[in-house]
Order: C-alpha cells, then structure tokens, then sequence
C-alpha cells in the first residue's frame, strides 16, 4: 500500500485493530501499526497522540452530535434531540458496512483494561457535550443532564446489540427501540 493513499486515518485504524488482535495492545508498537498500515511512525502522530487514541477517532462522534443537535427542529423535546442524534449516529458512524470493525473492536477493547477507561472517557465526554447542546437549546441544566444520560444508556444498550448481530436491524432501528426501553423502564409517579 502506497504512504499517498488516501484515509491514513482509517487505515492506521484498520492496522491497529488487526495487531492489537493477533498480538494484544501491550505487545503493538506505534511502529509495528505504521508499517502494517504500509505509513510512517511520523504519519501515526499526525493522526493520533498514541496508540491508545487509534481507535477512538479524531472528536467525529462529537461533531455529529452538533450537526445532529443543530439540525433538530427548536420545538423536538430532550428525548426527541436524543433520538435524532442517535439517527445520525446511524447513518454515519454505524452503518452496515462498520458493523464487523465495531464488533472486533468492542472484542479488542473488552480484553484491554487501558481501552475500557479510555472508552468510559469517551462515554463520559459525549454525554457531557449532548447535555451542553441541550443546554444551549435552553433546556434546563437538570433536563439536560438526564436526557443525555438516558440517551448515553440507551447508546451503550444498541451499540452492544447492534455489534453482536451480523445481519440484524440498521443501528438507527436498534437504538430507537433502546430509547423507548429506556423510557418505559422509569418509574411513573410515585411508588
């Protein structure tokens, strides 16, 4: 493979995701990535800050989550913001043909302690921003944070589910199904 491809990005992914397989995370090298993805060490650290980052993006999932955010009518309710994030999740970060790298790199993070914490963060940190977009939207702090946290479950709960199935439901499906799940689980008044 050529160093002037094109989507260093995804193939220094793609890269890591097969060595940190074969050999387990502690045993890749930024390296031994570089040169599966046929680049430089120097390309790898103009895409990612270290090997721990390489399969976490460069912030797209946020920026979706803006465009998604932006692009939901004033007058949708929280849950309703959720919801068309959660769509567009699905129409650009989780499509059909990303279904098998997603469920090798759920494998591939589950086996990692270092890739769990850096995954939680990255939970953390969506949540974060989908509260901050709501904010902005004049939805009030408490609102916010709870309808960002029942779409970070309600996240986590489809992305599971859509990965462990090969040929299941498009993801947009899936999560909508898990909103609703997530909704009808609260409790209605008091007990």
């Amino acid at each position: 493979m050529a160093r002037w491809e094109p989507n260093a990005s995804e193939r220094l992914a793609m890269a890591a995701l097969d060595l940190f397989s074969e050999r387990g995370y502690e045993n890749t090298t930024v390296i031994d990535i570089a040169q599966r993805a046929g680049l430089t060490k120097s390309t790898f650290f103009r895409h990612f800050q270290d090997k721990r980052e390489v399969l976490f993006g460069d912030g797209t999932m946020n920026g979706l989550l803006a465009e998604a955010v932006a692009a939901t009518p004033a007058t949708a309710a929280p849950l309703e913001v959720v919801a068309h994030v959660l769509d567009a999740f699905g129409r650009q970060a989780f499509t059909p043909a990303r279904r098998e790298f997603v469920a090798r790199r759920r494998a591939v993070i589950a086996a990692n302690p270092e890739l769990q914490e850096r995954e939680a963060l990255k939970g953390l940190g969506l949540t974060a921003s989908m509260a901050e977009a709501l904010r902005r939207r004049g939805v009030p702090d408490l609102t916010a944070c709870v309808a960002a946290e029942l779409g970070a479950l309600a996240m986590k709960v489809a992305y599971e589910r859509w990965s462990d199935t090969p040929d299941g439901d498009y993801f947009s499906d899936v999560a909508r199904r898990a909103l609703d799940e997530v909704q009808a689980a609260l409790p209605q008044g008091p007990n």
